[in-house]
């Protein structure tokens, strides 16, 4: 017991380090299978069929042992050649017979198991696709991506796997059990004596093992996050000469899941040999009752072997369920991490009866908007209101943090408003459908994002089924067909990862160019004009001008030489609308926003815009 309680505070330490991921909420294994079963539910039919192999396949074992007995009885013992010929052709038969029905086991299992992994891998997917932005900033992408890799392909083990698995095992302690009995029952009631001991070891350590596992696991998604955060920005790690900080941080996790894996394996080492001390046990006694019978004459020799046969193909289910309960247990380790990512729900959802939408104008309006982030002190905005109807631009200005980017949020839905409303021609946008609001809005965002894809693949992301045409005229309006051609190959060019085969003005024309493309008639621009120098900058801004020409238009900046045009600016401070109006009546009113002029361009006249 000792040796068990080591084991114990062995997990201890594995579960505490610097930036370790969270560990998921424990459940029981019953209620884990409970949410997942329903998953299996088109395979069920399939199922079916492979429990027809699970059935067949024991018989025909137990019918190969029983041809060995008439080897042994009928030709070795009394030196009879003569029925060694119909017993060899059975015996052939009767192994191509097993081989088909292992390999259809075989092929249909894994059919039905990967398809089953691959139904529930999507789901998750999709349900991750439409979960608010928020738990993406709550959570490490690293561990998301081992969520859907490592511990989706464990849930097979226990849903489908392990159903399969416990009828198969069930079905051979039946089948040679029945053998058994028939051949001498004596015996077989002697040999069924050890099987509750398989039980109560299994029940012994599978709560070790199933702790082990967790800790497995959760190491695994700490080393996830760590490799994806430090090889997402490794021009950064390189410029600041953080490499060898880095292989630190990946050793460390790394040796948190090295200390679960050999926890594990003390373990399952343990486990292992009192398995086979147990099954020894057993055969030694039978071995020892049967020599007697043998020496008494009632058991045959070739029924003693044919027994003794019997007895391993008995034993070895008995050891399969012991040992499915512990794949279960570690199984249900990696369905909790899963359970858990299905529970988040996205801060949004769709109105039960979305109002049609039809054909917007993008009419834009904030009447009275607060909002503030959970767990937060203060309003991020606080009874904002502004309105922009087609042609006109209103432009978000403020210090970081004044909550312009909270305001961007909002119109695209990401977070619906504590008060006040958020509308789009005069409809709330709670009583729309997501989809239809966001197709009626363009988007070109702070932070250039861009596919590992073909230029011509990134363009049409805006808009799904857009024509060669089409696209290459959102190019040409975006200023950026003339760069597209000078690249290898045109707009089939793969820009790679981020895009770091443009430079940040081409990555923001192509940003451009997808927003045309889209054609929506609400535009949203999110520091349009950040990280690029003043030469890129003015190289975006006329492709911009085409692009708003006619639409609706929020700017968020933080640069006022960019919003000088707006038909309306409004100034955020603290969340609150400090000054609205345009730039030449805010700067001749000389409040916050005059004095924000001056700091941004000291040189320039403060009258009039152009």
């Amino acid at each position: 017991m000792s040796a068990l309680n080591r084991l114990r505070r062995l997990l201890v330490p594995a579960a505490e380090g610097d930036g370790l991921v969270a560990a998921a909420p424990a459940l029981p294994v019953r209620e884990v299978f409970r949410r997942f079963w329903p998953y299996a539910k088109p395979y069920r039919r399939l199922l079916y069929i492979t429990l027809v192999f699970v059935v067949l396949t024991p018989l025909v074992e137990a019918a190969l042992i029983w041809m060995f007995k008439l080897v042994v009885d009928r030709v070795l013992v009394p030196k009879d050649f003569g029925p060694f010929w119909w017993i060899a052709l059975a015996y052939l038969g009767l192994n191509l017979l097993d081989g088909l029905l292992g390999f259809a086991d075989e092929y249909f299992s894994t059919w039905v198991g990967e398809r089953f992994l691959l139904d529930l891998r999507t789901k998750l997917f999709a349900h991750l696709q439409n979960l608010s932005l928020e738990v993406f900033d709550r959570r490490r992408l690293g561990d998301m991506l081992s969520r859907l890799t490592g511990d989706i392909a464990s849930i097979e083990n226990l849903v489908l796997g392990g159903v399969v698995d416990a009828i198969t095992f069930s079905l051979r302690i039946v089948v040679f059990t029945g053998v058994l009995l028939y051949l001498r029952w004596e015996l077989a009631l002697v040999s069924l004596v050890v099987a509750p001991l398989f039980w109560l070891a299994a029940r012994h350590f599978s709560r070790l093992i199933k702790q082990a596992s967790r800790e497995k696991r959760r190491r695994s998604g700490s080393i996830s996050a760590v490799a994806e955060e430090s090889l997402g920005n490794a021009a950064l790690v390189q410029a600041y000469n953080r490499q060898e900080h880095e292989v630190g941080r990946f050793h460390t996790e790394g040796q948190g899941a090295f200390a679960a894996q050999m926890a594990s394996s003390r373990v399952r080492g343990l486990f292992s040999p009192l398995i086979n001390m147990i099954e020894l046990a057993g055969g030694l006694i039978v071995i020892g009752l049967g020599t007697w019978e043998l020496s008494e004459g009632r058991l045959t020799l070739g029924g003693l072997l044919a027994f003794l046969t019997y007895l391993t193909q008995l034993y070895s289910p008995i050891r399969g369920l012991s040992r499915l309960t512990n794949t279960i247990y570690s199984a249900s380790a990696s369905a909790e991490r899963v359970i858990e990512v299905l529970d988040e729900h996205p801060a949004v959802t769709e109105p039960e009866h979305a109002r049609p939408l039809g054909g917007a104008s993008g009419a834009v309006a904030f009447e009275g908007v607060s909002y503030r982030y959970g767990g937060a002190a203060d309003d991020a905005l606080h009874d904002v209101s502004f309105s922009a109807g087609p042609g006109e631009v209103v432009a978000l200005v403020g210090a970081s943090g004044a909550g312009k980017s909270t305001a961007a949020k909002l119109l695209l839905r990401f977070h619906d408003p504590t008060a006040g409303r958020v509308t789009l021609d005069g409809i709330d946008l709670r009583e729309l459908s997501l989809r239809e609001l966001r197709d009626n809005v363009a988007v070109v965002l702070q932070e250039t994002l861009v596919f590992h894809a073909t230029i011509r693949e990134n363009i049409a992301y805006g808009r799904p089924g857009a024509t060669d045409e089409e696209i290459e005229a959102a190019a040409r309006a975006a200023d950026a067909h003339g760069f597209i051609l000078e690249l290898p190959d045109g707009y089939e060019t793969v820009i790679g990862q981020r895009g770091r085969r443009l430079s940040g003005g081409q990555r923001q024309r192509v940003a451009i160019a997808r927003a045309m493309v889209r054609d929506a008639p609400v535009l949203l621009l999110d520091e349009p004009t950040t990280g690029l120098d003043a030469a890129s900058s003015e190289r975006v801004l006329e492709p911009m001008r085409r692009l708003m020409s006619g639409r609706t238009t929020i700017v968020i900046s933080h640069n006022l030489l960019s919003v000088r045009e707006a038909t309306t600016i409004v100034l955020l401070e603290g969340g609150r609308v400090a000054e609205r109006g345009t730039h030449d009546e805010l700067v001749a009113a000389g409040g916050a926003y005059a004095r924000l002029w001056r700091l941004h361009a000291p040189d320039i006249e403060t009258t009039p815009a152009p």
